[in-house]
């Protein structure tokens, strides 16, 4: 525990840290690893009184650096599982560091699910709302909306309960909090019977698909494509819920392996490996890769629809953008590709959500569409990423938290009608600025 050390004086520093991704670094002077509740207190409480800053961290994979610290660093991978649940109201209680796919396979058990999920489940469950993960649904909202009461721990060490009834103020915000109003401890989460998914993946022109996107996003319950950038072709993915009747026909486990483990991960490597070493091939290697694009369709246990194995390590970017103005959006990003000095080897994902009322989500007030480009690590990304973030720009796009973005405080004022309202809840509960870093620091301002 953080108590026994005396932050600052010890000899053995810990091993510095990075992110996912390898876009993040940094030196904390302490890792508290808090197995329970007093242990997060007593880390936060000491840390401060030391004259020490306070990040919490989980599994590492935003692409940004808001869970880097040179102060004192909360692992929660100790903090993992769940709490209480309701079967009767579907509300399950999950301590903070629990990775979703930890979680996931523990609601399945309860005869649960979540309603939505985004495609990784790599991330913690206070990660993944803290940042404002999502999963597409022109229907449902991203992760933080199934949150229905927060437990935190604040700047002075105390411990409060949130929900709409209790602290509602401090609740609204902390759903999508960045982890600059306190460290989440535990999470409650409206979930819902446990279901199934029938998938259908497909290729089609990317003209095409925009034709008739908005009608499959009103009629489908979840929609995505896959585009690379340097051909005409898109991968679509659909997902229909089934009766809870209804029998599942999954993927042979030697089909998943070919599919997931062969063909998306290891030769997809290969493939960004070659685009690496030889950029003047990638157009090539693009419209091969789509021209194999293939269709499937199984049925499966919710989560293992949702979600898939992703091994090669990339890049990332995402805007929300009004929906209304994702067909404008894509078109002048797609004239725009061409004249890039740097070929793009992964493909743009795009996927929909509704909107919600949390102050910081990025579907805050208005349906949203999301534009999500990558870039193979190693490969040059900036020009394309700074492209992207103009283009988005123009219709008041918003940066995924948990992503990498250049716009700092005084721009993301205008995106976010409650911007100001939170950046005021943050002062009143750590007024010295006790979980501040350089991330936040950019985003958010000063406290």
């Amino acid at each position: 525990m953080v108590g026994r050390l005396r932050l600052g004086t010890d000899t053995a520093r810990p091993a510095p840290w990075q992110n996912w991704a390898g876009t993040a670094r940094s030196q904390p002077v302490h890792v508290a690893r808090p197995r329970d509740v007093s242990e997060i207190a007593e880390a936060v409480t000491v840390a401060a009184k030391d004259g020490f800053t306070v990040r919490p961290r989980g599994s590492g994979h935003s692409f940004t650096s808001i869970a880097a610290t040179d102060g004192v660093a909360i692992d929660l991978g100790e903090w993992s599982g769940v709490v209480h649940a309701d079967r009767d109201k579907h509300l399950v209680t999950v301590r903070s560091g629990t990775p979703l796919h930890r979680l996931n396979v523990e609601l399945h058990r309860l005869g649960l699910a979540m309603a939505n999920l985004g495609d990784i489940d790599a991330q913690t469950i206070s990660g993944a709302i803290s940042t404002g993960t999502h999963g597409t649904g022109a229907r449902l909202g991203g992760l933080s909306t199934q949150v229905r009461a927060l437990e935190l721990v604040l700047a002075d060490g105390s411990v409060v309960s949130c929900s709409p009834d209790e602290r509602p103020e401090l609740f609204s915000a902390a759903r999508v909090g960045l982890g600059a109003l306190g460290v989440i401890s535990t999470v409650t989460l409206q979930c819902v019977p446990a279901f199934a998914l029938k998938a259908r993946e497909f290729p089609q022109p990317l003209d095409a698909i925009l034709e008739k996107f908005d009608a499959m996003c009103g009629s489908e319950d979840h929609v995505e494509f896959h585009w690379f950038p340097h051909s005409d072709r898109v991968q679509v993915k659909h997902n229909v819920r089934l009766p809870a009747d209804a029998a599942i026909a999954p993927l042979s486990k030697a089909r998943q392996f070919y599919e997931y483990e062969v063909m998306e991960n290891s030769a997809f490597s290969l493939v960004c490996k070659l685009g690496r070493a030889v950029p003047s091939v990638v157009p090539t290697l693009n419209r091969v890769c789509a021209s194999l694009w293939s269709e499937r369709s199984y049925s499966d246990h919710s989560y293992r629809v949702f979600t898939t194995p992703r091994r090669v390590r990339f890049v990332e970017t995402e805007y929300a953008v009004p929906r209304e103005s994702l067909h404008d959006v894509l078109r002048e990003f797609r004239a725009a590709i061409p004249g890039l000095r740097h070929p793009v080897i992964v493909p743009v994902e795009v996927r929909v959500a509704a909107a919600d009322d949390i102050p910081l989500s990025t579907a805050y007030g208005r349906d949203s569409a999301y534009i999500a480009i990558h870039q193979y690590v190693g490969m040059p990304y900036r020009e394309y990423f700074d492209l992207f973030e103009r283009i988005a720009g123009t219709v008041g796009g918003r940066p995924h938290w948990g992503k990498m973005h250049t716009l700092d405080s005084s721009v993301l004022a205008t995106r976010y009608p409650r911007f100001e309202e939170f950046r005021s809840l943050r002062a009143s509960v750590d007024p010295n600025g006790v979980f501040r870093n350089a991330y936040l620091d950019t985003v958010l301002g000063p406290v």
